[in-house]
C-alpha cells in the first residue's frame, strides 16, 4: 500500500476577523505523472495539524515546481479569500455532525425514559431486588444511557464518519419515516462493541448503589453534560 507523503511550504501570514493565520502550501505526488496541491492554514494559537483548515485540492499539475509557480501567483486578497471560504466550510461541517451527534442523543434519551420512567428525579420509586421487571427495565435504559455517554466522547465529525461506514453510506434524514431504523442500526452497532456487564452483574451492584445510578442518569439527561 502506498503512502502520500505531503511536502508543505510556509506561503503567507494573513488576518482574518482580526485573528493571524499562517497559510501553507501542501503538495504531494497522486500518481506517476501528477501532483496535487491545496492551502492549509493554521490559526496563529493553533499547535496541531487538528486546528488547520485547508481548501480542497485547487492545482493539479505534472511536477510540483508548477504547483509552485501558480501558487506564488496569486495575491494576499485572494488567498484571504480562500483562507474565509475553508473557515466556512470547516464551521459548516462541525455544525452539520455536531446536530447528528446530538439528535442520536435526544433519541437515545427518549427511548431510555420510554422504557423505565424518568426515576432520575428523587422521589420516583427505584425497584427492589423482586422486582425483575423493574430491573430489567433499568438495565435496558442503562445500556443505553452507556451508549449515549460514549456518543458523547466522540468527536462530532468523527461520529458522523462513523455514521456513515455503519449505514454503508446511506444518507441519514431525522425528517424521513425511517430514521428510527436507521438509528437504530448504529445504537446496535456501538452497543455490540461496548464493553457492557450482563443483567446479573449489573443488578448487583446497581442494588448496592442505586442512588450512584439515579445521580449518573440525572446528570446525563437531566444537567445535559457527561457524569
Amino acid at each position: 500500500m502506498s503512502t502520500v507523503h505531503e511536502r508543505r511550504r510556509s506561503v503567507a501570514f494573513l488576518e482574518h476577523e482580526g485573528e493571524p493565520w499562517s497559510c501553507f502550501l501542501v503538495t504531494y505526488s497522486a500518481a506517476r505523472d501528477a501532483w496535487h496541491g491545496y492551502f492549509s492554514f493554521r490559526p496563529g494559537n493553533g499547535e496541531t495539524a487538528e486546528d488547520e483548515v485547508r481548501t480542497t485540492d485547487i492545482f493539479i499539475e505534472a511536477s510540483e515546481a508548477e504547483i509552485h509557480d501558480k501558487a506564488r501567483g496569486l495575491g494576499r486578497p485572494l488567498l484571504g479569500g480562500l483562507l474565509a471560504s475553508a473557515i466556512h466550510t470547516s464551521r459548516a461541517g462541525q455544525a452539520r455532525s455536531s446536530k447528528l451527534r446530538l439528535r442520536f442523543r435526544e433519541l437515545l434519551a427518549e427511548n431510555a425514559r420510554e422504557i423505565s420512567g424518568d426515576w432520575s428525579e428523587e422521589g420516583h420509586e427505584l425497584p427492589s431486588a423482586e422486582d425483575l421487571d423493574g430491573l430489567h427495565s433499568l438495565y435496558a435504559s442503562y445500556r443505553l444511557d452507556q451508549v449515549c455517554h460514549f456518543i458523547g466522547l466522540v468527536d462530532p465529525q468523527d461520529f458522523e464518519t462513523a455514521v456513515d461506514r455503519i449505514l454503508e453510506g446511506e444518507s441519514v434524514d431525522f425528517r424521513a419515516s425511517d430514521r428510527i431504523q436507521f438509528a437504530m442500526m448504529v445504537v446496535e452497532h456501538i452497543e455490540r462493541h461496548l464493553p457492557l456487564p450482563p443483567f446479573e452483574v449489573w443488578a448487583k451492584d446497581y442494588l448496592c448503589s442505586p442512588d450512584a445510578y439515579r445521580l449518573y442518569t440525572h446528570t446525563l439527561h437531566r444537567e445535559g453534560r457527561l457524569p
